[in-house]
């Protein structure tokens, strides 16, 4: 079939080997969303303090095309999209049977294992291959973080329960032991705890970050046995779940005012894709109210009727590929709940933001779009998220 007729979902397994093939034949490697300060020349202009290398990062991000080559921005792996990545050919393996699949995931792990970040961590980790200046908090290129090696570990876990192969479990104990011993406490009582992003001083609490590792937690423990962190695994999702707010969101940080992010689409999603893997790895449906309440958020307040994402609850552009993932994400894993909202976030995806050779735009604004592509932030997650529906609801 040729690929420009690749538009739909009835063909969504021949769309998912298409941007797979996409990546692969760039090596993986890519532009990343933040990544400016991998410009030498930014570096150099802007590399020497907070609000210039803010500057210099979004205003690379924010452009309304892709200034990177110009700039001689440095392509990387990243490999939080690698984990992504290997979540989809797992999907696709359960889907098909086929093997090679499975092979190219053992390859990616293979890689991951061999390229954690270097330091003296307590444990495997990872992070982003850029210098990230945030308001709160400067992270040096590939210093690790608690989100990218909870989704490694997410991609490690889902490869044992495909393969039973302990060595994909070993490489998660061990990241657990850096996801609770190098990051900082910003929070913690006996009933509550809550981890800083780096291992960095900081005191910002990013409200996805402790609910991602207790997702991690308490999967490893289901698997293995190994309780032993079961109850600090608890205390973070009890710090989260109670900051939900009556309407059934979350803010992008506690306290709300320590970010201009609100109630925004994806980290709404990862949030409750975290709260699922954590009830059904413990069979503690005790916040199933909660999660139920927010997919109702999440589904009414941030998808148009048309099935694009909006950017946050009270802001509609810019319509962003990565939020258009998650809520498949999302929602195919709850279709009685909310039956055909996967498909249909999907078919806006296809026929807006599709490019027939494999690949993904980036985003769409009220007048133009973003038609060039990053590898982690479009190809990797679409690649993750079709590969889910395919799994889920066998169109084939």
């Amino acid at each position: 079939m040729d690929n420009k007729n690749r538009k739909d979902l009835a063909h969504i397994g021949d769309i998912c080997d298409d941007l797979f093939i996409w990546c692969k034949h760039r090596r993986f490697i890519g532009y990343n969303k933040h990544d400016g300060l991998n410009s030498p020349i930014l570096n150099a202009l802007f590399g020497w303090g907070v609000w210039p290398r803010m500057v210099a990062i979004q205003g690379v991000m924010r452009f309304p095309i892709n200034l990177r080559p110009l700039l001689l921005v440095k392509k990387t792996h990243n490999p939080k999209g690698l984990g992504l990545l290997v979540l989809g050919l797992l999907d696709c393996y359960r889907a098909t049977s086929v093997k090679y699949y499975l092979s190219e995931a053992e390859k990616i792990l293979e890689f991951l294992v061999k390229n954690r970040s270097k330091g003296n961590w307590s444990g495997a980790c990872w992070g982003y291959q850029y210098p990230w200046q945030d308001p709160a908090f400067f992270a040096p290129a590939a210093c690790p973080n608690a989100v990218v090696t909870s989704f490694v570990c997410e991609a490690f876990l889902d490869a044992f329960r495909v393969t039973k192969n302990e060595k994909y479990l070993d490489v998660v104990s061990s990241s657990i032991r850096f996801l609770l011993n190098d990051l900082p406490v910003l929070k913690e009582s006996s009933d509550e705890l809550c981890f800083g992003y780096m291992p960095l001083l900081m005191d910002m609490r990013v409200m996805d970050v402790s609910v991602l590792i207790a997702a991690v937690i308490a999967q490893y423990a289901s698997i293995s046995g190994n309780s032993d962190d079961l109850s600090s695994s608890e205390r973070m999702i009890n710090y989260v779940v109670r900051r939900q707010t009556k309407q059934g969101a979350w803010y992008y940080t506690d306290p709300p005012e320590r970010s201009h992010i609100r109630h925004d689409n994806y980290h709404t999603g990862f949030i409750l894709d975290a709260i699922k893997r954590y009830m059904d790895a413990t069979e503690c449906y005790i916040y199933r109210e909660n999660y139920e309440k927010g997919l109702s958020f999440y589904a009414n307040r941030l998808f148009n009727s048309n099935g694009s994402p909006r950017w946050m609850s009270d802001r509609d552009y810019p319509h962003d590929i990565h939020g258009a993932a998650q809520g498949i994400l999302t929602f195919s894993h709850n279709h009685k709940m909310f039956p055909g909202l996967a498909e249909h976030i999907a078919n806006w995806s296809l026929e807006t933001m599709y490019n027939s050779k494999g690949r993904f735009y980036y985003q769409e604004n009220r007048f133009t779009k973003k038609r060039f592509t990053l590898m982690r932030w479009c190809n990797a997650w679409m690649f993750r998220a079709l590969a889910s529906l395919y799994r889920y609801h066998s169109i084939k």
